[in-house]
């Protein structure tokens, strides 16, 4: 999740709900015991700022656009434990 330096004259995908999707993964992640194989971190800008917020999973660098707190689970069930991308929130190929 992108997050724009204080006062950017855009809001940064960060702050509009980026902090709360962070951090489930990061609760998945560790009700999974995936710790020491998963992370979910804060990203420099995307600039898609129209498509965002943004995941990117490594190392397929699958980008997700507009998700939502909602969207979590579903990207890391599908695509985190069963190596299955979520089509409908892909941004790239």
């Amino acid at each position: 999740m992108n997050q724009r330096a204080e006062g950017a004259p855009r809001m940064s995908c960060g702050e509009d709900h980026g902090k709360a999707i962070v951090a489930r993964f990061k609760e998945l992640i560790a009700e999974n015991k995936l710790r020491m194989k998963v992370r979910a971190q804060r990203a420099s800008c995307f600039d898609w700022c129209e498509k965002g917020p943004i995941v990117m999973v490594h190392p397929e660098q699958i980008i997700y656009g507009g998700v939502t707190l909602e969207d979590v689970e579903e990207i890391f069930t599908s695509h985190i434990l069963c190596n299955t991308p979520v089509d409908r929130l892909k941004l790239n190929s």
